[in-house]
């Protein structure tokens, strides 16, 4: 008898009811945007706006579709409190006196749309404060570190779309039957192999890198001959969402450093959408993240759209890349 989500979520002993519920709407949500992704095409939804967000980056109108997925089918569900997104300028509200907080990407790689690429949706799920409970959530109510989530996942709208999550034991992926609507367990224990010979990274920006990455990649570019002493492939496909399925299915790491160019001085990716959720599940399957400075999970955001480097992934290759190499650079720093 198959697995279904709701089945997986009731005999997790990290999942309460109310997380369960919440839970529940989000894959609801995926479930619906992946339809949309399909449809795109037919209903005219592939080109860029005229509108931009916080961040001064254009927006698909498949962005502005999915974030509305998210907060009209998450709001139904009052366990959470507000929601904050990479498309909206601040915080939209919940219902006051929820459990929970869900912050998210609604469609991570939309740039890969016209050209029927893999994108995804990225979330994550944090406490509300008990000081929010009287009041209106706040934005500073989202500025949690990344330990403090409760569960993180993503969707995959791909070959198959896919809903891969944690709830803090461990990481398992669900794919969806289109014809019963439902998500279905199909990778059960989802682990990061300690060694891999896969690399993500965008070369393009090989002459904006710090020293440290700059000699890391040199390592890698020579392959068994160098202090690697192992061959590497590149995979990038522009969308972290399939970048970090590939790692969680069979290793490799991701790497989005800061650099030299103003805008991309603290990194490019969103702590607080895509970095935490996305360390959160890479440490879970048993891989390790890094940020700034260490550990990714470990940084405090000061704002909602804070930006972060990233480094994640296999833990034998990134533990060395980070001792050895990334740390000269602060790693936040290239």
């Amino acid at each position: 008898m198959q697995t279904t989500l709701s089945d997986w979520l009731a005999l997790q002993e990290t999942s309460s009811a109310p997380l369960q519920r919440g839970l529940e709407q989000v894959a609801e949500a995926c479930r619906v945007i992946a339809g949309l992704v399909e449809r795109a095409p037919l209903e005219g939804r592939l080109g860029a706006l005229t509108t931009t967000n916080i961040q001064d980056e254009v927006q698909k109108a498949l962005d502005l579709a999915s974030n509305d997925v998210f907060l009209d089918l998450c709001g139904q569900e009052p366990v959470f409190a507000g929601f904050a997104s990479e498309e909206l300028d601040d915080v939209s509200m919940g219902t006051q006196g929820g459990d929970f907080l869900l912050a998210f990407d609604p469609l991570d790689g939309s740039s890969n749309i016209e050209v029927a690429m893999c994108v995804g949706s990225i979330f994550s799920v944090l406490p509300a404060p008990d000081a929010a409970r009287g009041r209106a959530i706040q934005a500073e109510d989202f500025l949690q570190p990344g330990r403090n989530q409760l569960a993180a996942g993503y969707a995959l709208y791909g070959p198959q779309a896919m809903f891969v999550l944690s709830v803090g034991a461990g990481v398992a992926g669900f794919t969806l039957d289109r014809d019963r609507r439902e998500w279905i367990l199909t990778h059960p224990d989802m682990t990061v192999p300690e060694e891999s010979g896969e690399y993500a990274i965008n070369s393009s920006n090989e002459r904006h890198w710090k020293p440290g990455l700059r000699q890391f990649m040199a390592a890698v570019q020579v392959g068994r001959e160098g202090p690697l002493k192992q061959d590497f492939n590149m995979r990038w496909t522009a969308a972290m969402v399939a970048d970090v399925h590939r790692i969680l299915v069979r290793g490799g790491v991701f790497l989005y450093p800061a650099d030299n160019r103003p805008k991309v001085a603290n990194g490019k990716l969103r702590l607080l959408y895509e970095c935490a959720p996305m360390g959160w599940l890479v440490e879970q399957a048993g891989g390790v993240a890094y940020g700034a400075n260490g550990p990714v999970l470990n940084v405090r955001p000061s704002s909602l759209h804070q930006r972060s480097p990233i480094a994640l992934g296999s833990r034998r290759v990134l533990e060395q890349a980070w001792a050895e190499y990334l740390v000269s650079d602060g790693a936040a720093e290239g």
